[in-house]
């Protein structure tokens, strides 16, 4: 069965991750989801991944974040999905939480932060909301 939306499914494997205290979870392995998962760990949202056999496919590894028994991440969310993309100028990048959560936005400079793409002055399709 194909998968429709593999940035979300890797989303929804971290959510559910969390929720269920895991070190960590697998998924398979692809460029965005790789792009994704660095600025996850910039800025401190899951504490590392890393790539491994899956079979006859690759896999990532992404190792989970807590703080006093809490997940890092509290909110994850796919804005931009394949049956309705959205897209944001660099001056119109949604605030999420007053600046304490953030956005990811593929941009022509690759994918960042709301923060990094608007110091870039990008930008782009919105990928995801965390908080």
């Amino acid at each position: 069965m194909a998968l429709t939306d593999p940035l979300g499914d890797m989303l929804t494997r971290i959510r559910n991750g969390q929720r269920a205290k895991k070190d960590s979870v697998v998924s398979p392995a692809s460029k965005l989801r790789a792009r994704v998962l660095d600025v996850l760990q910039r800025e401190g949202y899951i504490r590392g991944y890393s790539e491994e056999a899956l079979g006859a496919h690759k896999g990532l590894r992404i190792e989970l974040k807590y703080f006093e028994g809490q997940p890092a991440i509290q909110h994850v969310a796919r804005v931009s999905n394949p049956g309705r993309r959205v897209y944001s100028g660099s001056s119109e990048l949604p605030v999420i939480r007053n600046g304490l959560g953030i956005t990811i936005v593929s941009t022509p400079k690759g994918v960042l932060s709301d923060a990094e793409a608007r110091e870039a002055n990008v930008g782009g399709e919105i990928l995801a909301e965390v908080f």
